[in-house]
């Protein structure tokens, strides 16, 4: 009999000890492909700085007394390098919202000046601009999806308990604010609003 009470609580403590790694290893799974998806959202932001440089410049050759959207273009710029660098979603988040409204400022001064309207370079730069903000917003989705599904992987009983003795904690959601979930509207032939960069 003893055996056999033996043998009944080793097989308890094996099924304990798969669960463990199981859902350890779910926890694990789940972190790693929030990780992925913020790589790929990241790749996606890095692609639009880099664009902004040259866009920029083209704007510039016609639109040389814009100085405060260029100098919002540049501040915003600074603060993604920056919430890049920190690492922190909340910061990128808010970086994201600045850099988008100078994005649509930028872009919306091509209504005052119809030689920049008519630029090929201005038009190819403006429509791979376009092209990478909706990159974003499905990267940022996919992230959002994913982070998710981790926070509540974690949250769950019993995963919640081997999460907490892995120290695993909640995961933040890259959020917009309301302005900023539209693209920048990269359209040359509506008569919108024009900017004159005092705003």
């Amino acid at each position: 009999m003893k055996s056999k009470g033996l043998i009944g609580i080793l097989a308890v403590l094996a099924l304990l000890v798969i669960g463990f790694f199981t859902m350890s290893n779910s926890i694990v799974r789940s972190g790693n492909e929030v990780d992925a998806k913020y790589a790929d959202l990241d790749t996606q932001l890095q692609r639009r700085n880099d664009l902004i440089p040259n866009l920029v410049e083209v704007t510039k050759g016609y639109a040389k007394h814009e100085e405060k959207i260029y100098t919002d273009i540049a501040n915003a710029r600074a603060s993604m390098l920056s919430a890049k660098e920190s690492g922190n979603v909340d910061d990128l988040s808010k970086a994201n919202d600045q850099m988008t409204g100078a994005l649509g400022r930028l872009l919306a001064i091509q209504e005052n000046y119809p030689d920049l309207k008519a630029n090929q370079n201005f038009i190819q730069l403006s429509d791979e601009l376009a092209g990478t903000e909706n990159r974003i917003a499905v990267a940022r989705k996919d992230y959002n999806g994913a982070v998710k599904d981790y926070n509540n992987t974690i949250s769950v009983f019993p995963t919640s308990i081997v999460a907490s003795m892995r120290g695993a904690h909640k995961k933040e959601m890259f959020k917009a604010s309301e302005s900023a979930k539209e693209a920048p509207k990269v359209d040359f032939n509506t008569d919108s609003n024009s900017t004159d960069g005092s705003k």
